[in-house]
């Protein structure tokens, strides 16, 4: 079972700067000619209302590079080692900035190419503005990944049926919802899934729900392997 180390994740989300000299590696940018490409460890950019983060934060890491046509069309080339421990999230953010009762919808439509081997899951990573609480949801996976914490059953919300775990990394609380099937594309109604975190469990009151991430939580991609974004919207009102 993957866990992951927030204090990397924090850094990486709230001070990216801080490090955007280093390098990482020697992973190759795509061959396409991309409107912004990145081999540093944190480097970054805002394309279209979304910010893109190579955000390498685990350790034991290979190589990575991140390019991107746009905010919702992007990619990573990773050729980190088949040993246990997340390497990185590279992601697109979109910040939505609202308290839940405030929102009249919040949705993303994804589509993506993704490899058959090495170990990682596709997912979203919903924060508030806090930072107290952290909601995942995992389209995809492959690999050994896990979830941290226990699990709390199933629930058919957003369009999709889940299983949900529940647990603590030592800095916030993590609710992770894993699709019951792999998917590459699809819709998901996000919000009725923090109203029923919100109203039918209570382990949240009216959080302000501030970044909405989706990425690639990348374990082990020995060789090197392509993750592509075709296509990426999020959504709110």
């Amino acid at each position: 079972m993957a866990t992951r180390t927030r204090s990397g994740l924090r850094t990486a989300l709230l001070a990216p700067a801080l490090a955007l000299g280093a390098t990482v590696g020697l992973a190759s940018a795509p061959a396409q000619a991309a409107v912004w490409n990145s081999c540093d460890q944190w480097g970054n950019t805002t394309l279209n209302g979304y910010t893109l983060y190579n955000n390498i934060w685990g350790s034991g890491t290979g190589s990575q590079c991140i390019w991107a046509n746009s905010g919702t069309n992007w990619g990573v080339s990773a050729n980190h080692p088949n040993t246990g421990g997340i390497k990185s999230y590279p992601n697109a953010k979109k910040v939505v900035n609202k308290p839940i009762t405030s929102l009249a919808s919040l949705t993303s439509s994804y589509n993506v190419t993704v490899p058959s081997s090495g170990a990682y899951n596709t997912s979203y990573d919903i924060w508030d503005t806090g930072y107290k609480y952290e909601v995942m949801l995992w389209v995809n996976k492959t690999g050994a990944v896990g979830p941290l914490g226990s699990s709390q059953g199933s629930v058919t919300l957003g369009g999709s049926t889940w299983t949900v775990y529940k647990g603590n990394n030592g800095s916030n609380d993590v609710f992770s919802f894993i699709r019951s099937s792999n998917s590459s594309s699809g819709t998901v109604n996000i919000l009725p899934i923090l109203k029923w975190i919100k109203d039918t469990k209570g382990w949240f009151g009216n959080v302000t729900i501030g970044d909405v991430q989706f990425g690639y939580e990348i374990t082990s991609s020995s060789g090197g392997l392509n993750f592509t974004t075709n296509s990426l919207t999020v959504s709110s009102s």
